[in-house]
């Protein structure tokens, strides 16, 4: 006897989430939000990117919701192991970072939304229902960075290094010191830096780097 499938069954259907994040507090909250959905239900919690992978490949959710800046392996590097495991992962990024690498980084990888995690409520379960759809959701104000920084700075390894230790406040000398070339070359390095993030002074440079996500400085 054939055996019908009820539509409504189909579409209340309990999804199944993953959170990966590894502050506990940052954990418990977002827990608390999905399992007062109906239709949600959290499985499994990871602290780390290799706990996420691991927790994917036992409890097969239908969402992760990962944190992109983790400890032993980051949310980039574990989504990107999840989606070369298992192609149909859908994958929710939660980030503090609201620069155009990471969100381009993000995408890149494959994840199905990026959000910021102060995001309202109703957007992460918006995003978490697209997700599960197979759909791709990103925030206005994601989307108006994308626009608004859509040519890249294509900067050199190098250039990446010296704009690394400039935001770190180093000076020319001591950037020459670090990185064992002269002083002549970072001159060169950092005029090339102010032209390609299109500012005119070291500052501006070192905003414009932890702005758009090229660099994380943490005081």
């Amino acid at each position: 006897m054939a055996t019908t499938i009820d539509p409504i069954a189909v579409e209340t259907r309990t999804i199944r989430i993953l959170i990966a994040d590894d502050h506990v507090i940052a954990r418990a909250g977002v827990s608390a939000i999905v399992n007062a959905q109906p239709d949600m239900s959290v499985i499994g919690e990871a602290a780390n990117g290799q706990q996420a992978v691991s927790l994917y490949r036992q409890c097969r959710p239908d969402v992760v919701l990962m944190d992109m800046r983790m400890p032993v392996m980051n949310g980039f590097e574990a989504g990107s192991a999840i989606l070369k495991e298992f192609p149909q992962a859908r994958i929710v990024a939660l980030s503090t970072y609201g620069g155009e690498d990471d969100i381009r980084r993000a995408i890149r990888s494959g994840v199905h939304a990026y959000l910021m995690k102060d995001v309202p409520h109703d957007e992460l379960i918006l995003a978490i229902r697209t997700a599960y759809r197979a759909g791709t959701y990103m925030p206005a104000a994601i989307a108006d960075t994308l626009k608004s920084q859509s040519t890249r700075p294509d900067l050199s390894t190098r250039e990446i290094d010296v704009l690394n230790l400039i935001v770190q406040g180093e000076h020319n000398k001591e950037i020459a010191r670090l990185l064992r070339i002269s002083e002549h070359t970072v001159k060169t390095h950092v005029k090339n830096i102010l032209h390609k993030l299109d500012v005119e002074d070291r500052t501006e440079a070192a905003t414009a780097a932890i702005r758009r996500g090229i660099i994380h400085f943490s005081s």
